[in-house]
């Protein structure tokens, strides 16, 4: 066997390094993660799970960063006006992570948290640069084009409501009044708006109405009259009247969306949009909450034999099994990620921690945990432009929640065959990746390089580009060169 030269022992060993970390970082290391997620007690009880705690640890200083750099650019003062992922996203992901931080700073305060400093101190940046974001007048642009310039007092309620919720989490994290007076002006219009609405819903965009908006927004209303001192409980019990008798579908549930003006629904009830009620609907009409959860699962809930969960269509629109949709992601034999991930905060403040832990188990594990914190599911389904970090906003905010106390509890539940599927596979291809890099090596340093300085020259450039790549934040392109340089050295072929 010929000795190999100092180049080739260089190219392969480094090569062996990169594979190596690689099969560790996006395959074996995520496999471990997931095993240790699905071992938390918290995932069946009616905790946070630790899942959550390390996610928000390492969203803090990336979301600021990423924030402030979104201001500054004024990316968001050229958008198309009906590309959801670039309008809506930033700002929507901006509340979710303001919504979460409150939940776990609410649960370190109660003792019951798993990190030794309070979410509120080590994230404080990451406040700051939210509310910063959702303040700046550039990403209103979308709506002010709808609206015009009235559009902070004309319907726009869905944005209206992320106005409300993210200065109510604002001020409550922070103690920082200085959004005081936007705060009480928006709380107080927007619920005299719908107060006054001749079917008590409001639009979101011009001809576009969504009654699960509309919860919401009664929801913010509630949660900052406790902030501001006001009372809009009298409002809140006359806004039932959008969510009963003919505004519901023949399911007995809000339809997706509806004609505002006559109450005609354009839609069926949906999947995303019942579990997104269904983490509001126990604070704001806890009678309503068990009727239309039962509901829910009634029409909606199915079981396969490789995973279990929350439908997106209801079963009388079987053509759209796989399709899909800029809300609920794509959908698989009915499941949507969105209904299922909603899903896991609607169940849990519901008290049915047997749907809890079925969904969080496929969600964790579909979520594909990185070493360090990060999620390369979530990732893969945000707007890599314009809201890379949504998906683990949003998560983070489902995995926050805990169950209200003297709320009854379902306990049970299990992980489908859909999470050992996905195991398999990343202990699989992470194992397949170590015995390839083994047989590599081997091969390779016994057989003679054909060009062997250029082809060490070549590789050189490559790895060295792929880093710099990767220093500056292109990461996928950086990634996709340092893999090319794993195709060299190239060996002679056989005679």
């Amino acid at each position: 066997m010929r000795s190999a030269t100092f180049r080739t022992r260089v190219m392969l060993g480094v090569n062996a390094v990169v594979t190596v970390g690689l099969a560790f970082y996006l395959f074996l290391g995520p496999g471990c993660l997931v095993v240790s997620d699905l071992a938390d007690p918290a995932i069946r009880s009616t905790g946070i799970p630790r899942a959550a705690w390390r996610s928000h640890r390492y969203l803090a200083p990336r979301y600021a960063r990423w924030a402030r750099a979104r201001v500054v650019s004024g990316a968001a003062g050229e958008l198309d006006l009906f590309d959801v992922p670039s309008t809506e996203w930033p700002i929507f992901g901006s509340v979710y992570y303001l919504w979460a931080t409150e939940n776990l700073q609410a649960a370190w305060e109660r003792d019951e948290g798993r990190s030794d400093s309070a979410p509120a101190v080590y994230a404080a940046e990451a406040i700051e640069a939210c509310v910063e974001l959702i303040m700046d007048p550039v990403h209103h642009t979308w709506v002010r084009t709808h609206w015009g310039d009235g559009y902070m007092h004309r319907e726009n309620a869905f944005f209206r409501s992320l106005i409300i919720a993210g200065l109510t989490s604002y001020e409550n994290l922070t103690g920082n009044a200085r959004y005081r007076e936007v705060l009480l002006d928006q709380t107080t219009t927007l619920a005299q708006d719908l107060d006054r609405s001749r079917l008590g819903v409001l639009d979101d965009y011009p001809g576009e109405c969504y009654p699960i908006d509309i919860l919401a927004v009664w929801a913010c209303i509630k949660r900052a009259d406790q902030l501001l001192g006001t009372d809009h409980s009298a409002e809140i019990e006359r806004a039932r009247r959008a969510f009963e008798g003919e505004m519901l579908d023949p399911l007995g549930l809000p339809p997706f969306c509806m004609d505002s003006h006559t109450g005609e629904h354009l839609g069926p009830s949906r999947g995303v949009g019942n579990s997104y009620v269904l983490i509001f609907l126990p604070e704001l009409w806890p009678d309503l909450a068990p009727e239309w959860y039962a509901r829910y699962e009634a029409h909606f809930w199915q079981k396969h034999c490789w995973a279990e969960g929350f439908r997106e269509f209801p079963p009388s629109e079987p053509d759209r099994e796989w399709s899909y949709d800029v809300d609920a992601g794509p959908i698989m034999a009915g499941f949507s990620p969105a209904a299922n991930a909603f899903g896991v905060a609607a169940a849990k403040v519901n008290g049915r921690l047997d749907h809890a832990y079925t969904l969080s188990t496929q969600v964790l594990a579909a979520c594909w945990p990185l070493p360090g914190g990060g999620m390369l599911g979530t990732r893969l389904l945000s707007d890599p432009e314009h809201a890379p970090y949504l998906g683990e906003t949003c998560m983070l905010f489902f995995l926050s929640h805990v169950t209200p106390a003297g709320t009854t509890l379902t306990t049970g539940g299990g992980a489908p065959p859909f999470v050992a599927c996905l195991l398999g596979g990343q202990f699989g291809v992470g194992v397949l990746i170590l015995l390839s890099t083994w047989r590599t090596w081997r091969r390779k340093r016994a057989k003679p390089l054909p060009a062997e300085g250029v082809q060490y020259t070549v590789w050189l450039l490559l790895l060295a580009t792929g880093g710099c790549l990767l220093l500056i934040g292109h990461a996928s392109i950086g990634f996709i060169t340092v893999l090319l340089g794993q195709l060299l050295p190239r060996v002679a072929r056989a005679q």
